[in-house]
């Protein structure tokens, strides 16, 4: 048993450094991400029919999972490499080349397909990343709107909010029907 003038150490997990952090945000998010929308695309693919929907869903979102998190881990390790910004756009470039050309070797099993894939992982990657460092700010600005404005339901809704005079004459007008209720349910039991 420890000394009472002991400190134990806090545990690694307790604090999440912002490293973590930042790993979550731009490489874990993503990967979940495209996995969703790679099985949405497996659902509305023409394969489904042939090799089952399941399957088929499974398959694309592995697939986009995979690439993904082969190009966000990239993009991450070119960042700490170059010592840059995380919205640095070279870093994207660099990333979606080198996991293109991995990927596109096993794939394609070739180096023309490697070329083919590198060039279309560094357009496609920072392309995406372009779009989303400029709809974010869109993004927050919109939510952020969205959430100051008071909600205000049509007139004509079955759901109106109440002020306290309102409340209290629903409340005494509930209370009248309830007593006429009960006045007419005794009323026929005497009967």
């Amino acid at each position: 048993m420890a000394a009472s003038g002991d400190k134990s150490p806090e545990p690694a997990a307790a604090a999440a450094s912002p490293s973590s952090r930042h790993w979550m945000d731009r490489i874990f998010y993503p990967t979940i991400l495209a996995g969703i929308i790679g099985s949405g695309v497996g659902l509305v693919s023409k394969h489904r029919k042939v090799h089952g929907l399941g399957n088929i869903s499974a398959t694309y979102a592995t697939n986009f999972a995979i690439v993904t998190g082969c190009y966000c881990g990239a993009r991450e390790f070119v960042r700490v490499s170059r010592r840059s910004d995380p919205d640095d756009l070279l870093n994207s470039a660099i990333a979606g080349l080198g996991s293109g050309a991995l990927l596109g070797t096993e794939f394609s099993a070739g180096q023309v397909g490697a070329i083919r894939y590198s060039i279309i992982f560094a357009v496609v990657g920072t392309t995406v990343d372009y779009a989303t460092i400029k709809l974010l700010p869109m993004l927050q600005r919109y939510r952020e709107s969205v959430s100051n404005k008071e909600i205000k339901l049509p007139n004509w809704s079955p759901i109106q909010v109440l002020d306290e005079e309102a409340i209290a004459k629903k409340r005494a007008r509930e209370q009248q029907l309830l007593a006429q209720r009960n006045i007419a349910i005794t009323e026929n039991e005497s009967r």
